[in-house]
C-alpha cells in the first residue's frame, strides 16, 4: 500500500463546504470523471485545468463542512488529487473520504507554513509531513483499521476482501 505522497500544494482556507468541493448543480451525475471536470470550481475556476495527479490540497480549518454528499471527495480524488492535509476536517467529510480509500489528514498548523506550488511529501504510517527545506511536521499516525480501509481502496473494498477471507 502506498503511504507516502509527494506532491504540488494547492492551498484553501477555512471552511471550505462541500458545495465548494462540488457544486451541488452537478450532482445529476455519479460519474467521478464528470464530478472531477468541475472540482473546486466555485473557488478556483482554474484549478481542474492546473492541477496534476499527485497534487496534494492543504486546507486550513473545517473541510469539507456543508453536505454529506460523498461526491465531494469522489470529485477530488478523480480529479488527481492524492491527499488532503487539512488543520481539521467536517467529520462527515472526513468519514467519506476514508470510505472511498481516499487518504486524509490531519495536521494542525500545516497550512500557515506551506503556500501554493511547495512540493511536501505526506507519510500516512509514520505521521509526519516533510516540508520542502527538509523540516518534518508531525501528526497523529493513522490507526491501522484506516491503513487498512485505505489499502483495500475503501470500506466496501475492504469488507468484501474480509468476508471472501471468512468463507474461504
Amino acid at each position: 500500500m502506498q503511504t507516502k505522497f509527494s506532491g504540488r500544494v494547492w492551498k484553501f482556507g477555512d471552511d471550505i463546504s462541500t458545495d465548494h468541493i462540488i457544486a451541488g448543480r452537478y450532482l445529476t451525475s455519479t460519474d467521478p470523471k464528470v464530478l472531477a471536470e468541475h472540482a473546486m470550481e466555485n473557488v478556483d475556476p482554474q484549478f481542474v485545468k492546473k492541477v496534476k495527479p499527485g497534487d496534494l490540497v492543504v486546507a486550513a480549518t473545517n473541510f469539507g463542512c456543508g453536505s454529506s454528499r460523498e461526491q465531494a471527495p469522489i470529485a477530488l480524488k478523480a480529479a488527481g488529487i492524492s491527499c488532503i492535509v487539512a488543520n481539521t476536517f467536517a467529520r462527515i467529510f472526513y468519514r467519506n473520504s476514508i470510505n472511498i480509500g481516499f487518504p486524509v489528514v490531519e495536521c494542525p498548523g500545516l497550512h500557515n507554513r506551506v503556500k501554493d506550488g511547495d512540493t511536501i511529501t505526506v507519510d500516512l504510517a509514520s505521521g509526519h509531513v516533510v516540508l520542502p527545506a527538509g523540516e518534518r511536521i508531525p501528526f497523529q499516525p493513522m490507526p491501522p483499521n484506516i491503513l487498512e480501509i485505505l489499502n483495500a481502496g475503501g470500506l466496501v473494498p475492504k469488507l468484501r476482501a474480509d468476508l471472501a477471507a471468512k468463507s474461504a
